[in-house]
């Protein structure tokens, strides 16, 4: 037999449809269009544009805040790629290729595939294939539509399909990542939701991606200003409302990033308030020779309890952090602690044991400590060792250099955050700040 039937029958109930059906209708339909065509030899450059492509036209010809986009982005029907895209449900967008795969065989009107097309276009623009930063993908990818669902019923932008679309009022206004916070509870659930690629999958296709495109203008690049340019000429022409939130996100895009030595200073600046000196009249002012019979104070440094001003440091020290690393990391922290007037800072070495060096100067951090270690990576023993020192503040925050590449999850009780090379990713989602400095 050719054909294998399932073991029982598939049962429709509460009025649902028969998607297999109309999907075969409709590529029974398109394939007997396409045997007619190339029977009557019709030639390619007058062969008939598709809904798709069509209504990709029409943001290049009526909308300019997507029409950059919609010009940079390839059309493509899933059975006419070479790729195995037979998951796709309705669309999906690959960042990398350029590309949109739509399945032609999903029903949809030309209006609903409007809004298709703008949530993709969207997804592209707004860099969320970049933004996970380790996230699960599948939620972050829900999140994101969610969000942007939101702003293409306030454009009215197209008709929103019945299939495949996240759409919830109570999360009107919140961002992208408040949204993921709130699906991440209910890790569970959250993975059923259904994209327009399918249930339980992103229509989101960055495979490869590692921010890093060979290209002179990146396709990262190439969409933002895309984005940025269609806001400009949108709101000098008037062509419609643009909700307020994905005004905002297209501006932030415009930014620079905080150059992360910046972000660790910031970081500091939460533990280390600016200490205040004292004047004493113990000790003349060098002023005082100038006005004798006006007595003046001196300035003196703020009294510092020991170990009151303190935090610690765990240094990775397995095999895979070269040298150059933890020079990059330990320099940056030491300059800031004797900008902070931190006098003594607790450092610990680890790989897979810790090894406790205890209380140095801010300068002998980056300079005259000797690296132990060299193991592999295991830095919990570490963070215990802090946790349970007697001699370490228990309101003292820690931070943690390493290249990400940890075997267990940790688990901190206080305040910390984490240094990693560019590129790295931790393994788990910290609780924590997470600073990527450049290596090199």
């Amino acid at each position: 037999m050719d054909m294998k039937m399932p073991d029982r029958p598939i049962e429709y109930t509460n009025n649902r449809k028969n998607e297999y059906i109309s999907r075969f209708a409709y590529a029974l339909a398109d394939s007997v269009r396409t045997v007619i065509n190339r029977a009557g030899n019709e030639p390619q450059n007058n062969k008939v544009k598709t809904e798709q492509q069509q209504a990709a036209q029409w943001f290049i010809n009526h909308y300019p805040l997507l029409g950059g986009l919609a010009a940079g982005f390839k059309i493509i029907d899933t059975r006419e790629s070479n790729k195995n895209l037979n998951d796709i449900s309705i669309a999906a967008v690959d960042v990398i290729e350029g590309e949109i795969y739509v399945n032609r065989a999903a029903g949809l009107n030309p209006e609903e595939w409007k809004f298709v097309l703008a949530h993709e276009y969207l997804h592209a623009g707004l860099q969320h294939h970049a933004r996970r930063q380790g996230r699960n993908f599948e939620l972050w990818n829900a999140a994101c539509d969610f969000v942007i669902n939101h702003w293409l019923s306030e454009m009215r932008i197209g008709q929103m399909p019945a299939r495949g679309l996240l759409y919830d009022e109570s999360l009107k206004n919140l961002s992208a990542e408040e949204i993921y916070d709130l699906l991440i509870k209910n890790i569970r659930q959250s993975s059923k939701l259904e994209t327009f690629r399918g249930c339980g999958k992103g229509d989101i296709i960055a495979d490869g991606y590692n921010g890093d495109l060979s290209s002179p203008t990146t396709l990262d690049e190439f969409c933002k200003n895309a984005l940025r340019s269609g806001l400009e000429y949108h709101e000098s022409t008037g062509r419609g409302l643009i909700p307020a939130g994905l005004i905002e996100e297209i501006k932030a895009l415009s930014m620079p990033p905080i150059p992360w030595d910046v972000q660790l200073a910031q970081w500091f600046d939460v533990f280390f308030a600016p200490l205040e000196k004292r004047r004493s009249y113990a000790r003349p002012s060098r002023r005082q020779s100038s006005t004798p019979d006006i007595p003046r104070p001196s300035l003196l440094p703020a009294d510092i309890p020991e170990h009151s001003r303190t935090y610690g440091v765990i240094i990775d020290t397995s095999g895979s952090m070269s040298p150059r690393m933890i020079g990059i990391a330990l320099g940056a922290a030491a300059s800031y602690s004797v900008a902070k007037e931190v006098p003594l800072v607790r450092v610990v070495f680890c790989d897979a044991y810790p090894y406790d060096i205890g209380y140095v100067t801010p300068e002998d951090i980056a300079g005259r400590v000797r690296v132990e270690g060299r193991g592999g990576t295991v830095l919990q023993p570490a963070v215990d060792l802090l946790e349970n020192a007697g001699d370490f503040p228990k309101n003292a925050p820690v931070l943690i250099v390493t290249d990400g590449y940890i075997e267990d999850d940790l688990r901190i009780k206080r305040e910390h955050a984490f240094l990693i090379p560019e590129g790295n990713r931790l393994p788990f989602r910290s609780r924590g700040k997470v600073f990527y400095f450049k290596d090199g």
